[in-house]
C-alpha cells in the first residue's frame, strides 16, 4: 500500500539548518505534501530548499504586511498550524522548532516530530526574551508566551515519536515535555565544503549578527589581541555596531554568498564560535574543510567539537575565555586531513539513511501497513 505523507515546517522565509532538514526529507519523500504556515523563499530559495514543489500555506500568509512582519501574528500561529486538515494521510513529519509539531493527527496516523529544539522562546529562554520588555508589549508578549506554552503541553500527544537533532536538544526535550527521544544529527554539506590543509594566518567567524550568536564578544576578544586577525562574515541587526567597535586587525567583510565563504574557511588557521546552538552547522562546514573550531563547550558544539583533536572548547561566553582558548588553540597542532574526515559522519546521505531507517521500523511497528 502506497502511503500518503504530509511534512509539516513552521515557516519558509530562509534557507538555514532547518531547510535543509526539509530539503533531505522531500528528497526521501518526494510525493509527499508540504505544509508551512507561511512561504516566503525567492524563487532560487524554492528551487534549492523545496525543488521547486508547492507548498499548502495557512491563513496568515495573506494577512497584512506578513511577508515583513509575519512573527506579529505568534499569538495565531497554534490556531493556524491546527488550520491544515491532514486527515488524509497515513503519515506526517513535522519539522518543528515551534508550532509544527502541534499539527492535528489522529490515532490512525503516525506522526514523526523532528525536534530542532522545543520552543526556545516560550521555555528556557522566556525570562531573556521579556526581561527587557516595557508594558504594555510585555504584558502582550508574556501572555501570548504563556499561550504558547499551554498549546505546547496540550498537542504533546499528537506526536509518536520525537526525533532530537542533537544530545543537546533530546535533553531539552525530556526536560520540557517529559517525553524521549531518539538523536539523528541534521545534515551538513559537508562534500561541497572540501578539504584545504594550507591554511594562512587569520581567524575567520561567520553567523547572522544577532546578539544571541556572541559574534560581538569574539570580537572584543579579537580587539585585546592586535597582532591576531579575525575575519567577520554576515549580516544583521547588530553589524553597523560590530564594525564600529572592530579594531584594525579585524575586517568585518558583511555578507557573502556561499562559495566566498567556503574560500575563507579552507584558508583559516581555526574557525571562531561563540553561540550556544541546538547543533552548530558552521562548525561542521568549517571542519570539513580541515579547519580546526574554538567553540563553546555547550549546546550543540560541545557534541561536534572534540577538545584538542578537531578543536579547542572554551567553558563560557566571555572574551577572557575566547583569549584562553585562542592561546591554548596556538600551542596545538592538528591533522587537517582527520578533522575533515571526521566531519563527513554528518553527512546528507548519513542523515537520509537513519531518518528513512527509523521511519520504516516505525511504520512497520505501528501501522501494520504494507507499504513499498
Amino acid at each position: 500500500m502506497n502511503l500518503k505523507i504530509a511534512i509539516v515546517h513552521d515557516w519558509l522565509v530562509t534557507d538555514a539548518g532547518a531547510e535543509k532538514v526539509l530539503s533531505s526529507l522531500i528528497d526521501i519523500y518526494p510525493n509527499a505534501s508540504i505544509y508551512s504556515l507561511v512561504n516566503f523563499l525567492t524563487d532560487k530559495e524554492r528551487e534549492i530548499v523545496l525543488h521547486s514543489k508547492f507548498v499548502k500555506t495557512s491563513f496568515i500568509q495573506n494577512l497584512p504586511f506578513a511577508k515583513k512582519y509575519f512573527r506579529n501574528y505568534l499569538a495565531l500561529f497554534p490556531w493556524a498550524i491546527e488550520s491544515f486538515n491532514l486527515s488524509s494521510y497515513d503519515l506526517i513529519i513535522s519539522s518543528s522548532w515551534a508550532v509544527a509539531k502541534g499539527v492535528k493527527s489522529t490515532s490512525k496516523q503516525l506522526h514523526i516530530s523532528y525536534c530542532h529544539t522545543p520552543i526556545r522562546y516560550a521555555w528556557d529562554m522566556y525570562e531573556e526574551y521579556t526581561k527587557n520588555l516595557k508594558q504594555p508589549k510585555k504584558f502582550l508578549v508574556e501572555r501570548t508566551l504563556k499561550y504558547l506554552q499551554k498549546f505546547d503541553m496540550r498537542t504533546l500527544d499528537r506526536v509518536d515519536y520525537f526525533i532530537a537533532n542533537s544530545k543537546f536538544v533530546q535533553n531539552r526535550i525530556k526536560n520540557t515535555y517529559t517525553r524521549d527521544s531518539i538523536v539523528i544529527y541534521p545534515p551538513v554539506d559537508v562534500k561541497n565544503f572540501k578539504l584545504c590543509d594550507t591554511k594562512e594566518e587569520f581567524y575567520f567567524t561567520a553567523s547572522r549578527l544577532v546578539p544571541y550568536k556572541k559574534t560581538k564578544l569574539i570580537v572584543e576578544a579579537f580587539n585585546e589581541m592586535a597582532d591576531k586577525k579575525l575575519l567577520v562574515m554576515g549580516d544583521g541587526e547588530e553589524y553597523e555596531s560590530i564594525e564600529k567597535i572592530a579594531n584594525k586587525n579585524i575586517e568585518i567583510l558583511g555578507y557573502k554568498d556561499k562559495s566566498c565563504m567556503i574560500k575563507y574557511m579552507q584558508k583559516a588557521k581555526a574557525f571562531v564560535y561563540a553561540a550556544i546552538e541546538d547543533f552548530g552547522i558552521l562548525p561542521i562546514e568549517a571542519m570539513a574543510c580541515g579547519t580546526p573550531v574554538i567553540a563553546l563547550n555547550d549546546g550543540g558544539t560541545a557534541e561536534t567539537v572534540n577538545n584538542l583533536h578537531n578543536g579547542i572548547h572554551f567553558q563560557y561566553q566571555t572574551k577572557e575565555a575566547i583569549i584562553k582558548a585562542i592561546k591554548k588553540f596556538e600551542t596545538q597542532s592538528f591533522n587537517h586531513q582527520n578533522i575533515s574526515k571526521n566531519a563527513q559522519i554528518f553527512s546528507d546521505l548519513r542523515f537520509k539513511q537513519e531518518i528513512k531507517e527509523f521511519i520504516d521500523s516505525s511504520l512497520k511497528y505501528n501501522l501494520s501497513y504494507e507499504y513499498k
